[in-house]
């Protein structure tokens, strides 16, 4: 037969309740065999298009008929689970009928709808129940008394690299083994329970025993089922007759897989784990990638030598006939239809696409039963004698240690006393008759009790109802409350309990359950030290149950009381059908987070999503910590994006818009309950960690000793690390105006708790640091775009408050240097709370832009405060406890910094009364105090700047009236004066160098001079800038000598001379918005002062505008005659200067209110 492509279907489901609630877009599209995805980010980018066999559109258009079941709606493309069975399933039965291996494997993320296509939900059946179903139909159909059908079932699933027989009660540790038929050279599961069954009823009862015991097993062991692949087998066997008496067997091998969730490795962030690469998370279905692309490969031709690596995975191993060999192949991959998922359903059709290219050779498997059996008996012989030489080994070992030689030989013996073993197996079934073997399974067939099988009683009597966050393990296990007492425990205890728990935290006389007619209570065993949780709500005492009740046994044994006999006692707000994620967000929120996404932004509702995933994990991982008594503890912790590091001086607001900005980052707390040390886990190493801890876990249930494990290979264990003891924002506004800052800032933790104080110095220099002078200040930051700027940032000095950093303190932040991001560092400072760093390093932007000045202006620089921590010797006493009591007492040492942190917030918000009565917030979190305080003083020196200006041009206008006044009557042309006012009005000064000549003791010239800055207000400004610039920026003293004011002392640009106090505390700390001087300076002089009054509070501020509130009256007759001599001016003379426009008269006026 030809080679023939592994088909491909694709098919894309309805939201789910999750998408709705965030409102996700729709980013597929299907057309005939093409589907098309769309990326949510770059929407105007043309959407990435495929091709496959199949493009299922179930997404919308259906309707739902009286039982159920799911069909088109009028005129719509909808594809129904029948139309998908009749594409694919229906391929796959008739192969079966012709003699072919088939294999239909489902692949995509968790929730993508895998199972759905696969098994289905309710009356909605999915391909593999409608192809058994028609299977048994068509075999009932026939009428050749020569042929007759054999079918044999069995399921297993694939966790952790282990093996589980689903249709089994004991399974060994460490799994079934999987081994290699040595002729054929394909693997097998030893010791597999393949079932007859001669009915659908039959293969649908086996269906819910393996699901069943799923539900158990991912229960117990703390499994998450979305990580499982789930395998059904099925062989199809047609013994027919032929005229001379002999039998031909056409046999078929049915693979049904429905695959673990296809979630990228990558996208959970477990990148630097020490342990990462010893967890088994998705390692089968990356081997499953790894294989599909080799064979693709070949297929195409693209390479001629290639190793298909079956072997790097139980899943690929037992995948081999089906993916490259005798089997006729088909993979349908399910999407989700969200734009929230776009990078993982993008990642699921690139990898249908490769999976198409593969090509396999599939061959009728028909043979004589007598031939068959004349081989297994042959191939026996040769395997006992092959046992007992033993020299393969030996001649094949050259080069090996007796060691190693001696392994290998143990090995081979292994496999071939299992290849004997199933030859055995395989004669004697083939020497009992068909008939006696079915007899027999369904004589157990109709022993199994799955629970819940009993439909009438459900009606009548009070159950538990088992919850999964597989939707498909939900309602699987059910047990019934029979009157009286129901009892709760292990199946270790005595007596034995009705109902038989096992895994984290159940104990052996864990609860017991009163049924009264009708009444149900619940109460914990007295002294038992069970966790049982009612509806989120630790149990305490006894407690009446209602209908409908979510009831939590240990860490994850969830189920819900269902009461037919008191439905009125369900609360009304509960919803129609109690599902799994119903009852974790009970959970979180009695822990008090909140799970309601109105008015969340995207960003938030992903931290709400990952928050709810994760603390049942870390629920569990607390329940194992205490039953191995690993004495640590774990909780969630949340970065707030103000609390991260990484700011950058050269992000802005456009930076922001590309989603190039933190935001709230989920985080997993694991603390040393002996010593206090503590580790920051992102939420992708602790899944993983949780995984490897469920993986001890497992082996300590199976009864191996691992107290003895080495500590590297403990997920329980992290070598010290630095700590994060808090962060501190350094708000740059200054730099926008080439001004010095200094301050001290506050170190708060995650949890805004202030943990010490921070002193840092900006200051704007030359590449080599040099500080420039204080005469670069600019009035407009645009002044600075498309130069070069350098500033300086040094750490000076810190003081931390708890003691147990004193080990060693640095401080940590990132700029962007140079245009390269680089990671800043300062020395560790050690055995002091009071560490000293004076660490200075200089930051150049090679030419500024205006997203610098942004970021100037609303950004900062994260500055993250370290502490040692060092493995110290615990306090003897605390050795004495186990991790349970440890726990306890962290938490109420925990509680007590708590309550006093509380007591001294109350205090704070009492001393603010005064400040809450005049409309100031009271209650502010450290980093927005940083950043008003900080805009706060930047604005405190501009204002200083701005009021030495206006106090030399106040200066300057009033020389020019009392020139004006001394004249003789004669002499007063209001021509020049009102050219001479309205220039100084006008003009908002030039900055100029001159030298002023020092005079010694004897009256004479001393040197070459000083040089000092004057602010020029005048009409030859112009003319006077023009001769600095020819003269090294200096002018002559005599030509502004009418300019200097000696007794005007100009104060340096110096943010702490300015804020600080008298008695050297620091100023107010509140806060304030920007302010500007301009509304202060234009507003009437009403509504000034009541703004100046509003301000009172504000110290050096309020000071400054009073100051220039006063000065105003000083040049109030001169503002009055040139508004009279503008208004009544109609005719201006045209001798000695140009006639002032319209402009230029409301440029007068509005100058002129300027400098009152």
């Amino acid at each position: 037969m030809p080679d023939e492509s592994v088909k491909v279907a694709v098919r894309v489901r309805p939201f789910n309740q999750r998408e709705k609630d965030r409102s996700a877009k729709l980013i597929i599209k299907m057309q005939g065999q093409m589907t098309t995805i769309a990326n949510p980010e770059t929407p105007n980018e043309e959407p990435k298009s495929f091709s496959f066999d199949y493009s299922y559109w179930s997404h919308d258009g259906f309707q739902e008929k009286s039982d159920g079941v799911l069909e088109p709606a009028g005129g719509s493309s909808y594809a129904s689970q029948r139309r998908v069975f009749e594409d694919l399933g229906q391929g796959v039965l008739d192969n079966a009928f012709e003699g072919y291996n088939c294999s239909l494997f489902a692949y995509g993320q968790t929730g993508s709808g895998k199972s759905y296509s696969m098994v289905g939900y309710g009356q909605n059946k999915g391909i593999v129940p409608i192809t058994c179903d028609e299977m048994f139909k068509t075999m009932d159909k026939n009428a050749d008394p020569n042929k007759r059908f054999e079918v044999t079932f069995s399921m297993l699933e694939i966790y952790n690299e282990q093996v589980r027989d689903l249709l089994s009660k004991d399974n060994p540790k460490g799994g079934l083994n999987v081994r290699q038929n040595p002729k054929l050279g394909l693997f097998y599961v030893e010791n597999l329970k393949r079932v007859p069954v001669g009915s659908y009823a039959e293969i649908e009862k086996r269906t819910d025993q393996g699901t069943a015991s799923r539900t158990v097993a991912s229960t117990n062991m703390n499994a998450t089922s979305s990580r499982a692949h789930t395998v059904v087998t099925i062989t199809f066997d047609q013994i027919i007759k032929s005229e001379s008496g002999s039998e031909t067997k056409k046999s078929s091998v049915m693979n049904l897989v429905d695959l673990a969730g296809s979630e990228r490795a990558d996208s959970t962030g477990a990148t630097g784990d020490r342990l990462k690469e010893g967890a088994n998370i998705n390692k089968s279905l990356s081997a499953l990638g790894n294989v599909i692309s080799a064979l693709a490969d070949l297929s195409m031709g693209t390479k001629k030598k290639i190793m298909v690596p079956y072997r790097d995975s139980v899943l690929t191993k037992l995948l081999q006939n089906a993916l490259g060999g005798n089997s006729k192949t088909i993979m349908i991959a399910a999407l989700s239809p969200a734009d929230i998922n776009y990078d993982e359903t993008l990642s699921t059709l690139r990898y249908a696409d490769r999976a198409k290219k593969i090509k396999n050779k599939a061959v009728v498997n028909e043979n004589p039963l007598d031939k068959l059996i004349r081989e297994l008996k042959e191939e026996n012989e040769r395997l006992k004698k092959a046992m007992e030489g033993g020299g393969v080994v030996m001649q094949e070992g050259a080069g090996l240690t007796p060691e190693e030689l001696d392994k290998m030989r143990k090995q081979m013996e292994e496999d071939i006393r299992a290849q004997l073993m199933a030859n055995q197996a395989m004669i004697a079934e083939n020497a009992q008759s068909w008939d006696d073997k079915l007899a027999e399974a369904r004589t157990e067939t109709e022993k199994i009790d799955v629970g819940g099988a009993d439909n009438s009683r459900k009606s009548k009597e009070a159950y538990l109802i088992n919850l999964n966050e597989d939707p498909m393990l939900s309602g699987v296990i059910c047990h019934f409350l029979n009157s009286g007492e129901t009892s709760v425990g292990r199946k270790d205890a005595s007596p034995v309990p009705n109902i038989c728990l096992s895994g984290l935290s159940i104990q052996k006389q864990h609860a017991v359950i009163f049924n009264k007619k009708g009444v149900i209570e619940i109460e914990s065993v007295s002294g038992s030290g069970s966790k049982t949780k009612i509806n989120g709500i630790p149990l305490t005492g006894r407690k009446a149950l209602c209908h409908k009740d979510r009831i939590l046994f240990g860490s994850n044994h969830m189920y819900v009381l269902m009461n037919p006999l008191k439905p009125e006692t369900a609360d009304n707000s509960l919803p129609k059908e109690i599902t799994w994620e119903y009852a974790q967000k009970e959970i979180a929120q009695v822990k008090g987070f909140a799970t309601g996404s109105a008015g969340l932004s995207k960003e938030q509702q992903i931290v709400q999503e990952q928050v709810l995933e994760i603390l049942p994990m870390v629920s569990e991982v607390n329940a194992v910590s205490e039953e191995l008594n690993k004495q640590k503890s774990f909780e969630v912790v949340l970065i707030s994006a103000a609390a991260q590091e990484g700011g950058d001086i050269t992000q802005s607001h456009a930076s922001k818009s590309k989603g190039l900005v933190h935001i709230t980052r989920v985080t997993v707390k694991m603390k040393n309950l002996l010593n206090g040390n503590t580790w920051l886990w992102e939420r992708g190493k602790f899944i993983t960690r949780r995984y490897l801890i469920q993986e001890l876990y497992q082996k300590f249930l199976d009864g191996e000793n691992i107290s003895n494990i080495p500590k590297e290979q403990d997920p329980f264990w992290e070598p010290t690390e630095d700590v994060l003891i808090g962060t501190s924002n350094l708000f740059l506004q200054s730099l926008s105006y080439c001004l010095d800052f200094e301050d001290t800032l506050n170190i708060s933790d995650y949890k805004g708790q202030e943990e010490g104080h921070l002193k840092v110095k900006l200051e704007p220099c030359d590449n080599k640091g040099k500080p420039i002078d204080e005469e670069a200040f600019v009035d407009d930051p645009h002044d600075l775009l498309n130069k070069p700027y350098h500033f300086k940032l040094t750490v000076e000095n810190a003081n931390i408050h708890k003691s147990r950093f004193s080990k060693g303190i640095m401080v940590k932040y990132s700029v962007k240097n140079n245009g390269k991001v680089e990671e800043v560092k300062t020395p560790t400072v050690k055995n002091t709370l009071t560490p000293t760093f004076n660490h200075a390093k200089v930051i150049s932007i090679p030419k500024l832009k205006q997203e610098n000045l942004d970021f100037f202006e609303s950004g900062c620089i994260t500055l993250s405060i370290y502490g040692i921590q060092e493995d110290t010797m615990p306090d003897p006493k605390l050795l004495k406890l186990n991790t349970r009591e440890l726990r306890e007492a962290s938490m109420y040492q925990d509680l007590r910094a708590l309550t006093i942190n509380q007591e001294l917030r109350q205090m704070e918000n009492m001393e603010n009364s005064t400040a809450n009565a005049s409309g100031r917030r009271a209650t502010m979190f450290g980093n927005e105090i940083a950043s008003d305080t900080s805009h706060l003083k930047t604005e405190v020196v501009l204002l200083q700047r701005k009021y030495e200006r206006l106090q030399q041009k106040e200066r300057r206008m009033q020389q020019i009236c009392e020139e004006w006044s001394k004249k003789p009557d004669g002499e007063k042309q209001f021509e020049p004066f009102y050219r001479a006012v309205s220039a100084v009005a006008n003009s908002t000064g030039t900055r100029l160098k001159t030298r002023v000549q020092m005079l010694n003791q004897d009256g004479k010239h001393a040197g070459d001079g000083d040089t000092i800055s004057l602010f020029i207000f005048d009409e030859n400004e112009h003319e006077l800038a023009q001769e600095a610039s020819q003269n090294n920026g200096v002018v002559d003293y005599h030509k502004v000598a009418h300019h200097h004011y000696p007794d005007l002392q100009l104060s340096k640009a110096k943010t702490d001379s300015v804020i600080e106090e008298k008695d050297g505390t620091q100023g107010d700390q509140d806060s304030f918005g920007s302010v500007d001087l301009e509304p202060y300076m234009n507003a009437d002089p009403e509504d000034s002062a009541d703004r100046s009054k509003r301000f009172t509070q504000n110290g050096n501020r309020t000071g400054l505008l009073s100051d220039i509130n006063t000065k105003r009256e000083v040049i109030k007759p001169a503002r009055n005659a040139v508004s009279e001599y503008s208004a009544n001016k109609k005719t201006p003379s045209k001798s000695n200067g140009k006639r002032p426009s319209s402009a230029d008269n409301n440029k007068t006026e509005s100058s002129a209110c300027v400098v009152q």
